[in-house]
């Protein structure tokens, strides 16, 4: 996960978040957390990305549409970012 851009780091989050990831939702989310258009020369090589380090799942849900799906791997990798930020967070608030 350390190797991975902010950005990167943003669509794998949304795309373990989201019910149905597929490229548009993923976009609609980013845009509104940028609050800025997200276009696809940015979009689908950063999924590309992530799918040839093996933390995103891309399949065909029809002619159109691709869905993506975070791995086992990817799971993980969240989940020990997660625990890694955690110990720098003051929770005394």
């Amino acid at each position: 996960m350390y190797d991975l851009t902010g950005f990167q780091r943003d669509l794998l989050y949304v795309i373990s978040g989201l019910d149905d990831p597929h490229g548009l939702a993923i976009k609609d989310e980013l845009e509104d957390y940028y609050e800025k258009e997200i276009h696809h020369g940015r979009l689908y090589p950063n999924l590309d990305t992530l799918v040839e380090k093996g933390l995103v799942e891309k399949s065909q849900r029809d002619r159109r549409t691709n869905e993506y799906t975070t791995t086992r791997r990817g799971t993980r990798e969240i989940e020990a970012r997660a625990e890694w930020e955690a110990k720098y967070i003051d929770h005394d608030g």
